[in-house]
């Protein structure tokens, strides 16, 4: 969704190819299972279309075009109502695009609304799997999330030359050119409030937390920390009728090669024989996948750069339980985890991945308990699972009550995980600032007519 970053460069009068060189991959990425076969990704509709022929059969295809043509429509009733608007209740959804949505299937659960296209199980895996890091399993989670799978596999899929950090390296570079200033190396550690209102922001020197505290003035605040810090600045969680509930995690073994894979594609989602068991175990009972789906990244293969001549960068993804699931030790688990996902891989038999273990050089294990320690709520990077009670106007809003010119963003808020919706979080977070188009409530005494400070603590 490379237009959300065009708009957001546009904000402050910049464009993203001043900033970055975005390139799409083709494939967006590369699908193996178990049988030996594989199904590569385009984002082109006769690419797509092509493949499934030759890997499914023309009945097959004829079931991607129509199933194609459902995720746009699902795409064009979400995209401006459900995902791109700030609520301030559900009574704001009724309307055209509630009926639309609910005519297309959107309430019900997206395994089967997907299997009604595409009745071969290969296909069916990679137009939902992607609602697992919505936190909910494909036979379980709404059908509208079938958006996320519109993202990526009609949308196309894009990598910043450079690496992923290009992006926030690129969007910091043009606020503080546009005159923001930003404080690294600085912990909030409070909110002074008078009256319903934050007046300043707290904040000392990461390194030094015993050292002497700073105070800055401002008239609004934007909170994008995962919600239990950001809840415990605030000095309370709001109300709500059921327990947040949090997302999967996930094992993350980076690693440098000392070979080159050139046969490995940028993306390769590496599927296990089994299917919904693996759900059950990771968000039900609490314990790894016995039979794994894995993502294996190799940056390398878009971006030489990123790795000395003749080396590769890699890395390997596998769902988790979250730490309120599992009682895992992960300082002792970890490591033979990490083993036992090298040897998977090498079992499949796929020559690209059969000798992993051999070749890396250098490498980082990162685990629940590294992004727990990292501040996120329950050791996952993909914050509240994408519920019922959970999403949309039901997430934890990005207002708080009793606090009035504090706003939140950021994946713990609507509209919810991943890139793109972060960045429209931002959007929204704005306009509940600055004042934006329709009728949601923006914080008092401030607006684009006041010349104003506002302190966005991440």
């Amino acid at each position: 969704m490379p237009e959300l970053l065009d708009e957001a460069f546009a904000a402050v009068g910049e464009r993203t190819a001043d900033r970055l060189e975005l390139i799409e991959l083709d494939p967006a990425y590369r699908a193996q299972f178990a049988d030996g076969s594989t199904i590569d990704v385009h984002a082109d509709p006769a690419a797509m279309e092509a493949e499934v022929r030759r890997a499914c059969g023309p009945a097959a295809a004829d079931g991607y075009q129509r199933l194609r043509d459902w995720l746009g429509e699902l795409y064009r009733a979400e995209i401006d109502t459900f995902i791109g608007a700030n609520h301030d209740s559900p009574l704001g959804l009724l309307g055209p695009d509630l009926l639309r949505l609910a005519r297309l299937g959107g309430f019900g659960r997206l395994g089967p609304r997907v299997a009604r296209f595409v009745p071969d199980e290969r296909l069916q895996r990679i137009f939902s799997f992607q609602a697992l890091y919505a936190g909910v399993p494909p036979d379980r989670a709404l059908a509208a999330y079938g958006v996320i799978a519109y993202m990526d596999t009609v949308r196309g899929v894009f990598f910043p030359r450079g690496g992923m950090r290009r992006i926030g390296t690129a969007l910091a570079d043009a606020a503080v050119a546009a005159g923001a200033e930003i404080h690294y190396g600085r912990t909030v550690t409070g909110l002074e409030r008078t009256l319903g209102r934050v007046r300043a922001v707290r904040h000392g020197a990461t390194d030094d937390p015993r050292g002497p505290l700073e105070r800055t003035a401002g008239d609004a605040v934007v909170l994008t920390a995962d919600l239990p810090v950001t809840y415990r600045l605030l000095g309370r969680s709001p109300r709500r009728p059921l327990r947040l509930r949090y997302a999967p995690s996930a094992v993350v073994l980076h690693a440098g090669l000392r070979r080159r894979r050139p046969a490995l594609a940028h993306h390769t989602i590496s599927f296990g024989a089994a299917w919904r068991r693996t759900f059950q175990e990771i968000i039900d009972d609490g314990r790894p996948m016995s039979d794994p789906s894995l993502l294996v990244t190799r940056p390398t293969a878009t971006d030489p750069e990123l790795a000395p001549p003749d080396s590769d960068l890699l890395f390997l993804l596998a769902p988790c339980p979250n730490l309120t699931r599992s009682g895992l030790d992960w300082a002792e688990f970890g490591p033979r985890y990490r083993d036992l996902l090298l040897a998977e891989l090498a079992r499949r038999g796929r020559p690209e991945l059969a000798d992993l273990a051999d070749h890396i050089e250098i490498s980082r294990l990162v685990t629940p308990a590294d992004w727990a320690a990292d501040g996120l709520a329950a050791g996952t990077p993909f914050s509240l699972a994408h519920t019922f009670s959970q999403t949309g106007p039901f997430r934890p809003g990005n207002l708080v009550g009793g606090w009035e010119n504090v706003v939140l963003a950021g994946c713990g808020t609507t509209p919810g995980v991943g890139i793109p919706p972060v960045l429209i979080s931002g959007r929204l977070a704005a306009q509940r600032i600055t004042g934006g188009p329709g009728r949601s409530r923006r914080v008092p005494n401030t607006g684009p007519d006041r010349a104003m400070g506002t302190w966005i603590a991440s």
